[in-house]
């Protein structure tokens, strides 16, 4: 076998996939929920936006920020910036709060958070075994070497089988 593109060991997730995947990953939180519930939800943009609005709903949780921390361009990883901080009046240290995202690759997206939020429960629905020591909690994991397709980043499109008959 050929060795394959990034994109060819693709992982890809449709929008009802995410739904359901975010949806359990709301049913898990909600069992490691403090004394009084969760306080409020971080997402970390852009990827953590749409689990969080989910798991947000299913834990009747109406605070929700963000934070933005820019560590790819396209497909290429780079250091982690901090661009948007969530309200650090709400937030505090951490405590009582879910910071939420789509996916831990590395780790060192969220190893950036912690460090702002140090008592924060982070949550991501997928997670690389790289970046897994950074997560409290996820659904599914996914090997290293698989890049993961979110519906966000794809459309329909018809697509050459993978053993194409000449």
């Amino acid at each position: 076998m050929t060795d394959l593109l990034p994109h060819e060991k693709g992982f890809l997730v449709s929008w009802d996939q995410l739904h359901r995947d975010a949806r359990a990953l709301a049913w898990r939180l909600q069992g490691d929920a403090p004394d009084g519930g969760w306080r409020m939800v971080v997402a970390i943009t852009r990827g953590g936006m749409a689990p969080a609005m989910i798991i947000a709903r299913e834990l009747d949780i109406r605070l929700v920020d963000t934070i933005s921390v820019k560590s790819y361009d396209h497909q290429t990883q780079s250091e982690p910036v901090v661009i948007k901080s969530p309200d650090m009046t709400l937030v505090g240290d951490g405590a009582g709060v879910l910071i939420i995202d789509d996916l831990v690759d590395t780790g060192r997206t969220l190893e950036v958070v912690r460090t702002l939020l140090p008592k924060a429960h982070v949550a991501t629905v997928y997670a690389k075994p790289k970046g897994r020591a950074q997560v409290d909690t996820f659904i599914t994991e996914v090997s290293q070497d698989t890049w993961i397709f979110f519906p966000w980043d794809t459309a329909l499109q018809y697509v050459k089988p993978y053993r194409a008959l000449d």
